[in-house]
């Protein structure tokens, strides 16, 4: 068995070519990722996408078919869970309810061998300092039933922090969670991750979530890693048609390239060059990315729903071939718009990407 990764060490995680399959279900099919100290990085895509597979991978809860994982440059696979030193939160908190909110955090402290526990004041040290750190001061003697949800994943946190972590897993940690504490607890958790230091893996499937928290962002997809990059990055360039797709409300219409054009719904204002493979395409512009132009200049697109969106008036409407159009207006152009009524819309962004069939 190797020996414990040494706390301490600054040397990055590397997950190579990692293969899982249950049965027939392949859940990962040769992920690799790089992720550097200190860094926090989301994993995001949809269920089944194969992203908690990885995490319990990580953790030591999954053995994989095939592939690699080091840590400071050393097998991490090749270690018991207990002696990865992960720290692991999950969706549903997984505390102990007979116990106080300090032996919750305490936990993983008091049952290491005798050898390697702190001495009870050291641990109790500890836990006045992460109950600081997570904003519970004076709730130590309280229990879990007793504090509200976002309380009670504070204090998860707190406990997988607790045994000074090399590596810190968050699978869905909010998903239990309404709007609002969702919100703020994202603040509470960039915060600790930046005054900790720790390198961080993040699961998730809510887009904003990952785009606003993460310094990175890899989007995983039936088990396939799609693209990996700052959250900008994958806002601006996205590299496929599903991370466009998931990434943010958008417009897609379908058409075809031929010969070095692409042709949507069979308008001649909408033939972009391209160096696209002839064949079915699709092409992609947010909401925002639009203006209102003359007859003949844009697609033609019948309104059947007008309404407020956070700040902006969202249009709904169809186009003659029967594809949703959303578009965004100022609130300020309210009263202009009206169910029934036809406008003409053209992208000032669009991305086009080949049709993009889920993986065999």
């Amino acid at each position: 068995m190797a020996e414990p990764v040494e706390s301490g060490s600054d040397a990055g995680l590397r997950i190579d070519t990692i293969v899982k399959q249950y049965g027939r279900y392949p859940a990962l099919r040769g992920v690799s990722l790089d992720v550097q100290p200190g860094e926090f990085v989301a994993l995001l895509g949809p269920s089944g996408s194969g992203k908690t597979t990885l995490l319990r991978t990580l953790a030591g809860l999954e053995t994989p078919d095939s592939g690699e994982v080091r840590l400071g440059g050393q097998d991490f696979l090749a270690l018991s869970p207990r002696a990865r030193r992960v720290g692991m939160v999950f969706q549903h908190y997984a505390l102990f309810r007979h116990m106080t909110v300090a032996s919750n955090i305490a936990f993983g402290l008091e049952v290491r061998p005798r050898r390697d526990r702190p001495s009870k004041a050291e641990i109790a040290e500890r836990v006045a300092r992460l109950l600081a750190l997570v904003q519970l001061e004076g709730l130590g003697t309280r229990y879990p039933a007793q504090l509200s949800g976002g309380q009670r994943q504070r204090v998860a946190l707190a406990r997988a922090l607790a045994i000074e972590p090399r590596l810190l897993l968050l699978d869905e940690p909010f998903g239990a969670l309404d709007a609002t504490v969702r919100k703020e607890l994202r603040h509470h958790l960039r915060r600790i991750h930046d005054e900790t230091g720790l390198t961080t893996l993040f699961v998730t499937h809510d887009q904003e979530e990952a785009l606003d928290l993460a310094d990175r962002v890899a989007v995983l997809r039936e088990g396939r890693l799609l693209q990996v990059g700052a959250p900008r990055t994958l806002l601006d360039a996205p590299q496929s048609a599903f991370v466009h797709a998931f990434l943010g409300e958008t417009n897609r219409l379908h058409g075809l390239a031929r010969a070095g054009r692409v042709l949507i719904a069979g308008e001649p204002w909408l033939s972009p060059a391209t160096t696209l493979a002839d064949g079915p395409v699709a092409l992609f512009f947010r909401f925002h990315e639009t203006e209102i132009v003359g007859p003949d200049q844009g697609l033609a697109v019948r309104l059947f729903a007008v309404h407020r969106k956070g700040g902006n008036v969202r249009l709904e409407g169809r186009d003659a071939r029967g594809q949703t159009v959303e578009i965004d207006r100022p609130l300020t152009e309210e009263g202009q718009y009206q169910p029934g009524q036809t406008l003409y819309v053209r992208p000032t962004v669009t991305r086009i990407y080949a049709e993009d069939p889920p993986p065999a």
